[in-house]
């Protein structure tokens, strides 16, 4: 059964960093890719960032590009999001996803995890 599990939310400063984790069971990481996503209340889900396992192919979103660095370990099942710098803009609920391409876009993505949320706040 393909289970992701995401952790590392919360609350946060302007400024301050968080590191979120997924976790995957059921499958081994192998040549996939895991995307992380976002939605904040009454606004669409976005893509953040993807890696592609087997050649660590990556991508951001404009506005995370700097400050935020997908990475993975494949001996764990895990793949993490270092968020620095970050705005009250980035609160939302995050999820990660299993998709077949490096791609943003949610709709090529098939299993997802049930979210963490972050918040920025002072």
């Amino acid at each position: 059964q393909v289970q992701l599990v995401e952790s590392g939310g919360g609350l946060v400063q302007p400024g301050g960093s968080l590191k979120l984790s997924c976790v995957a069971s059921g499958f081994s990481l192998g040549y996939l890719t895991i995307g992380w996503f976002r939605q904040a209340p009454g606004k669409e889900r976005e893509g953040v960032s993807c890696i592609r396992t087997g050649d660590s192919r990556t991508d951001y979103l404009d506005s995370v590009k700097g400050r935020f660095t997908i990475s993975k370990d494949n001996a764990k099942n895990t793949v993490y999001l270092q968020m620095n710098s970050l705005k009250p803009e980035d609160t939302a609920v995050y999820y990660c996803a299993v998709g077949s391409e490096p791609t943003l876009n949610w709709e090529h993505y098939n299993y997802w995890g049930q979210g963490t949320q972050v918040t920025v706040s002072s």
